[in-house]
């Protein structure tokens, strides 16, 4: 039965994909510790240590079934959740109990099960982030051809295309793989480090042998999928948290890219020019039933902000880091990478459903961009005018004042555009409605457009697509 009366995360109840939220869940946590405990023996055990096969297989068979009501006990008495698990992995494991964590301190468990989950997390976020590129790569190609108004500081600006324009977001996401495949490549487990990270306990164990010590490492990395020497060269207890505070600069970087989408197309349904998707029953207003509100893309917006803003976190913490360790991370960085994960999930399972299903509504885009474009045609118009004879500075001085006069019967009397009327009206230009019509094509304007976003997808998108063939996700079902 749902509990009403206690807070729940809405990580939990609205925006993370349930595989992100077992990266992040105690079973997936404390069945990875048990994990590294049994490479851990099987490390020692190889490498000389009396440890039996007997004990090894006693703990694989318990690495899933933890026993938590005794763990939880246990650390009410103790107060240390390390110790508290490490009893309870005892009690099920008699016989391996007097060799658990041998040699090991608690960063051994703790660091190197969150660079595992960390690892798997990131690797989540880039299925879902190619899939996203992948949706808007058939967008783009889509409507490569189709003209609309380009804008600069948010003013109607030169003409392009609603494809090129998509290759724009797409753009901020290709960087943001490249930056999460550089992370990923980068990340290194811990290892064996002991308490202030010169192994001096394994090498008590092993009597004075470095080359062994380093060996058991090795071991411990290929067992979880590192390579033999994915572990950090130099540490204290910890890794450095400045790896916490890499990687969730490049989830802020994903939130911005998605920030960046989110805004656009939030902008481009005010224009009615696109929507994201709406559902048959989907309630837009609880006052105004005719609204179709943008709530899937303000959803965007608003865990984009949380991600980008909790990527300080770690930065203080990397700071703050006094000398070979202090536990003052521990809170803020359960906290800060666990949510900063699920926010990053929750918002790519939007942006997947959105990008999905993206409404494009084209006679509206050219009714806009036609009220626009005597403005912009204005210079051929010109030129066309020139050649049958015109002086270049007084066409340029006509055209001026016709297109004053023609903005403000728009924006003070909202009215139509009738700069081409004026020019039709005006002698000097003598050219005919069928000569200024040749210049009012917006296809005319787009320059390079079309060809621009056939060649960016070919050349640089369609390479990421095809490497992430089969492992990407496109579609999503949202909670709510």
């Amino acid at each position: 039965m749902k509990n009403y009366e206690i807070y729940e995360s809405p990580f939990s109840a609205r925006y993370a994909s349930k595989e992100m939220q077992y990266l992040f869940s105690a079973q997936k946590k404390f069945s990875t510790w048990r994990r590294l405990w049994v490479a851990l023996a099987k490390a020692e055990k190889a490498l000389g240590l009396d440890i039996s096969d007997e004990q090894i297989e006693e703990m694989e068979n318990n690495v899933e079934n933890i026993n938590f009501s005794v763990a939880e006990a246990r650390e009410k008495e103790i107060r240390h959740d390390v110790m508290s698990h490490i009893y309870a992995f005892g009690v099920q494991c008699p016989k391996a109990a007097p060799i658990i964590h041998l040699g090991a301190t608690s960063c051994y468990v703790g660091d190197n099960t969150d660079i595992i989950i960390m690892r798997d997390a990131m690797r989540l976020i880039l299925k879902k982030l190619v899939g996203v590129i992948a949706n808007l790569s058939d967008f783009a190609i889509k409507y490569k051809d189709m003209p609309c108004l380009g804008y600069t500081h948010l003013q109607p600006a030169q003409t392009t295309t609603v494809g090129k324009r998509a290759c724009l977001w797409i753009n901020e996401m290709y960087c943001d793989v490249k930056e999460l495949e550089f992370r990923l490549s980068e990340l290194k487990m811990l290892g064996s480090k002991g308490t202030t990270g010169t192994q001096a306990s394994f090498m008590e164990l092993f009597n004075g042998d470095g080359a062994k010590v380093r060996k058991m490492e090795e071991l411990i990395c290929t067992e979880f999928g590192f390579d033999a020497n994915g572990y950090v060269p130099v540490s204290g207890q910890t890794y450095s948290r400045k790896v916490d505070a890499g990687i969730l600069s490049t989830l802020s970087q994903i939130a911005q890219s998605a920030y960046k989408f989110s805004n656009d197309m939030r902008i481009l349904q005010s224009f009615k020019e696109m929507e994201e998707p709406f559902e048959k029953n989907q309630v837009g207003s609880s006052a105004m039933p005719y609204k179709r509100n943008p709530m899937r893309c303000e959803r965007v917006s608003a865990l984009a902000r949380f991600i980008i803003t909790n990527s300080l976190n770690p930065a203080f913490t990397a700071g703050t880091q006094w000398f070979e360790r202090t536990l003052d991370d521990s809170a803020n960085k359960r906290i800060a990478v666990a949510e900063s994960f699920l926010a990053a999930d929750g918002m790519l399972d939007i942006l997947l459903n959105v990008t999905d299903g993206i409404v494009v509504y084209p006679k509206m885009i050219r009714a806009r961009l036609m009220n626009e474009l005597p403005f912009m045609a204005s210079e051929n118009i010109m030129m066309d005018a020139v050649k049958k004879g015109g002086n270049r500075q007084e066409l340029h001085e006509k055209i001026r004042i016709h297109s004053i006069a023609a903005g403000k019967k728009v924006k003070e009397c909202g009215e139509a555009n009738d700069l081409i009327e004026r020019i039709l009206a005006d002698d000097a230009f003598c050219l005919s409605e069928e000569e200024i019509s040749r210049s009012l094509k917006p296809e005319n304007y787009v320059g390079r457009a079309p060809e621009q976003t056939e060649e960016f997808i070919a050349e640089y998108i369609k390479p990421v697509l095809d490497k992430y063939s089969g492992n990407m996700e496109r579609k999503a079902e949202l909670s709510v």
